[in-house]
């Protein structure tokens, strides 16, 4: 049985991303593993909100920039108004797609796109 997927998502910077996804994202740092504690980089990290989970490595090797990831979300509006609170620049801002959902994209400096999708209501 198959409980969780956590996406790796390469960056070329551990500081950059703690900032884009802990400080504007509003997902929360769980831990990092860095192989020299004197350098930043390479750095293994993993953020957590509410029930999604990311990882993020400065890793040669580990995931590869340019991905997308879907989060699943209640409010695609709420999550809109939160992130331009924090003056986030948007890649798509909300848009209701034709098969039905309502979408949101952003991107991290590494050009990884989180995506946040309201899914279509049955009914």
């Amino acid at each position: 049985m198959i409980k969780l997927a956590i996406p790796v998502l390469h960056v070329a910077s551990s500081a950059a991303a703690e900032e884009f996804y802990g400080g504007k994202l509003g997902f929360r740092k769980h831990f990092s593993y860095r192989a020299d504690d004197s350098k930043t980089d390479p750095c293994y990290m993993g953020f957590r909100r509410d029930e999604a989970f990311l990882h993020l490595s400065s890793f040669p090797g580990d995931g590869v920039a340019g991905c997308a990831v879907y989060l699943v979300v209640e409010d695609v509006d709420a999550i809109y108004r939160e992130i331009m609170a924090k003056g986030l620049t948007i890649a798509q801002e909300p848009v209701d797609q034709t098969w039905g959902n309502r979408e949101l994209y952003v991107e991290d400096a590494d050009g990884n796109s989180i995506r946040f999708v309201q899914e279509k209501m049955e009914g």
